[in-house]
């Protein structure tokens, strides 16, 4: 388990696409309040706070358990850093230069101290972790709702402007950044699981995502031209049984009960949009179910759309935006088959006990208690 030249740069990366990811949502906000939209202002600003919030509220804890653990106090600077959302910046100093001097100086060294370089290796890719932990979070709790609000803007005037092409194809690149870094990341730092090796397995993986939540997001858009309080009460009712999933696979991941409860309820968001293995358990009832779900769902919003067309929504967009949500499911599904049937990484394993309350699992390793896949 080596943390490499090639791992550095893709951090690099990670942080530039989080930074581009931030400008643009602020130039989104700016851009609807100045042109008087200032529902969709706000509602951007709304998300930006939420996600943000919720970020580094987990970062602070993990923080202040690491340091515990370590046998430190927790330091007021950390609690302030966090409190003027720096703590995910805060998070990246210390990994990259961790990180640099691992990748670069560290391994030209003599092989001398072999488990002193291990250790070395392992904590940079724990932070490295954490960080894809953070983004995933991030990216879920405020990317998705955003893009959502873009999509929905950009088809009721029936045009867009640089700014909003510009906050879509960057709230796109962040989620599948985000979602693919994490499943890599997390792989690596357990060593118990098997690493996500390839082009082909990441990019199907990536695939699988994308098109999935491209035409369930599409869905909800369409679903909200017919009618907001009924988009939101969907909206609000699937992250109501992902909360009571959440709670009845009893998830143990954070060490307080407020912020498990925290925790519990970012899990049922996050499954409004997609799928995740949220207790390490063989999933694939509950995926086929939550699956099958879905398309019943995306099938009874376009006949009710074809049934009922909304005057207020340009039709000219109609036809090829229902061709897109069915042809984007069909490959998703496709790509998810294509991923578990033939690339997952446990794909040749045997069925294994439950790989977050087994015997075997350590319970200072965080990265062991969250999302599987």
């Amino acid at each position: 388990m080596k943390y490499t030249k090639l791992n550095f740069m893709m951090s690099v990366l990670g942080i530039v696409i989080y930074i581009t990811d931030l400008i643009v949502d602020i130039w989104v906000s700016v851009r609807f309040f100045h042109e008087g939209q200032y529902v969709f202002g706000i509602l951007t600003v709304s998300f930006m706070f939420f996600g943000t919030l919720v970020v580094q509220c987990f970062s602070y804890s993990w923080f202040k358990v690491d340091l515990k653990k370590a046998g430190q106090e927790s330091q007021h600077c950390f609690l302030l850093l966090h409190c003027l959302q720096g703590g995910v910046f805060t998070r990246y100093w210390f990994a990259l230069k961790k990180g640099y001097h691992v990748a670069f100086k560290y391994s030209s060294k003599t092989d001398n101290f072999m488990e002193e370089q291990i250790d070395q290796h392992k904590e940079v890719i724990d932070r490295m972790t954490d960080l894809s932990m953070l983004r995933l979070f991030e990216t879920y709790l405020e990317g998705c709702p955003q893009l959502v609000l873009q999509l929905y803007t950009l088809l009721e005037h029936g045009q867009a402007n640089f700014t909003q092409y510009a906050a879509i194809m960057v709230s796109c690149c962040a989620i599948s950044w985000s979602t693919v870094d994490y499943q890599v990341a997390l792989r690596k730092s357990l060593p118990d699981k098997n690493l996500l090796n390839g082009f082909c397995p990441k990019l199907t993986y990536l695939f699988y995502k994308l098109f999935t939540l491209l035409s369930w997001m599409l869905s909800v858009v369409l679903l909200l031209f017919i009618n907001v309080k009924i988009a939101l009460f969907l909206l609000l009712f699937l992250w109501f049984l992902g909360i009571l999933w959440a709670f009845k696979k009893q998830t143990q991941f954070c060490a307080s009960i407020s912020m498990e409860f925290l925790y519990r309820v970012v899990v049922g968001f996050i499954l409004t949009f997609t799928f995740f293995n949220i207790k390490g358990q063989n999933t694939k009832y509950p995926m086929f179910c939550y699956y099958i779900g879905r398309v019943l769902v995306t099938v009874g919003i376009l006949i009710v759309l074809w049934v009922c067309p909304v005057s207020i929504f340009n039709s000219d967009y109609f036809i090829p935006i229902s061709i897109t949500i069915a042809l984007s499911l069909v490959l998703g599904i496709i790509f998810l088959i294509v991923y578990y049937g033939t690339l997952h990484p446990n794909r040749n394993e045997e069925t294994k006990p439950d790989e977050i309350d087994g015997i075997a699992a350590e319970r200072d390793c965080r990265m062991k208690y969250f999302l599987m896949e």
